[in-house]
């Protein structure tokens, strides 16, 4: 019960997390002539798009699909990815006169910094007049409508609660569990959480035969989980980093192999045996480094392979060559954690939201979007294309 001492304010739209989810929901909802209040617990709004990229923000990605993104229903996303597109969003950083470049594969990054993307979702809110608080932990109280919430500015009365805090990805940004906490209170179901586009750790036996490697990168084909991934994995002190491991990381389970193709497009035991027959002084070591880096097939060759010239291999070292290579199978001992995975896989199921509105199907007027939800996007800016698209369908109706 409100005390009459209490400082209350009363809008139409509250939206907890000033991350891409939860501006871009400001902006949608303030067009419509909504008053809206977003609360951040941070001290600055969206630190995770001013890190994304590496400073330059990968914001969107001009191929993103439904087939880009991972759920239990993996239908729920069209919805909300068919009505706000990639095109839509770069039409919004044209407007703003925000220079932009494509990198590879449809991912569109800033050409001077992710500051850029920040400034203008700031800049749409002010103009619609949507008012975003920093140092706002807030705490519902009780569901409405109206819902009241307890801020530091006070009480907080809205008509529609917007949850766009994200998933547990990064806790040095400010990432924690508030939005999965809150639905598993309203008795929602929650999909299995776990970290996703993150680097993989090796055990200390295969990492002491990879050592020295740490820095090195190649391109592979890298699967896992029945998807695969033509891009580079990377060398690490701790294990294995680069796209293609990321990516694979969102469909890796603990306990199963990656399946890593050193020779894409290439069948290592037929090169091998044309080698053999035209190259015959050839060293093993020598041909693979024509592929692989130097350092890497020397490696191979003193843990894997026995190195001799290409006249005395035979029939059966060329097998043992192959299947070390295509693929090199991987046991990962884990992951890095969320300490350092760009996104939080699972969240809230979709089954309980309405794929048009976000809307909780069982509480009207409650909303979920961005990460907290059950979709999680590939590598390459697909994952802010669902914070805009789920912030922007949600932003239609709050």
């Amino acid at each position: 019960m409100t005390r009459p001492t209490d400082h209350v304010t009363e809008v139409d739209v509250a939206i907890i997390g000033a991350g891409a989810a939860g501006l871009m929901c400001a902006i949608a909802a303030g067009r419509r002539g909504r008053r809206v209040r977003v609360l951040d617990h941070a001290n600055k709004v969206g630190k995770k798009i001013l890190m994304s990229g590496g400073g330059r923000c990968n914001f969107t990605n001009l191929h993103s699909t439904p087939a880009n993104f991972l759920s239990a229903n993996p239908h729920f996303a069209k919805s909300a990815l068919s009505r706000y597109t990639p095109a839509d969003f770069v039409a919004l950083v044209e407007k703003h006169a925000i220079p932009y470049h494509e990198k590879k594969l449809g991912q569109l990054f800033c050409d001077r910094s992710s500051k850029d993307i920040v400034r203008m979702l700031l800049a749409e809110c002010a103009a619609v007049g949507a008012e975003v608080l920093t140092h706002a932990p807030t705490r519902i109280e009780q569901l409405g409508p109206p819902h009241r919430l307890e801020t530091p500015q006070g009480t907080l009365l809205a008509e529609s609660l917007v949850i766009a805090t994200g998933g547990y990805s990064i806790p040095s940004l400010g990432a924690t569990g508030f939005g999965i906490d809150f639905a598993r209170e309203l008795g929602l179901q929650i999909q299995p959480t776990r970290a996703a586009l993150v680097p993989v750790t090796l055990e200390p036996r295969l990492l002491a035969r990879l050592e020295g490697l740490s820095g090195v990168s190649v391109e592979t084909v890298t699967r896992a989980g029945g998807a695969e991934f033509r891009e580079n994995i990377l060398f690490t002190h701790r294990g294995l980093s680069g796209p293609a491991i990321l990516q694979a990381s969102s469909y890796w389970l603990p306990g199963q192999p990656l399946e890593i193709d050193l020779f894409p497009g290439a069948d290592l035991a037929e090169r091998l045996r044309g080698a053999r027959r035209g190259r015959p002084r050839v060293e093993l070591k020598t041909l693979l480094a024509e592929t692989l880096p130097k350092s890497m097939a020397q490696r191979w060759c003193e843990h894997w392979l026995d190195n001799k010239p290409l006249a005395d291999v035979s029939d059966a070292d060329i097998e043992q060559a192959a299947s070390a290579c295509q693929p090199w199978t991987v046991y990962p001992a884990g992951t890095e954690g969320y300490r350092t995975a760009e996104v939080t896989i699972g969240g809230v199921d979709t089954g309980a939201l309405s794929s048009k509105t976000m809307e909780c199907r069982d509480h009207p007027g409650v909303y979920f979007i961005g990460e907290v939800v059950d979709v999680t996007g590939h590598l390459g800016g697909h994952n802010f294309q669902w914070a805009w698209a789920s912030g922007h369908a949600a932003g239609q109706y709050a």
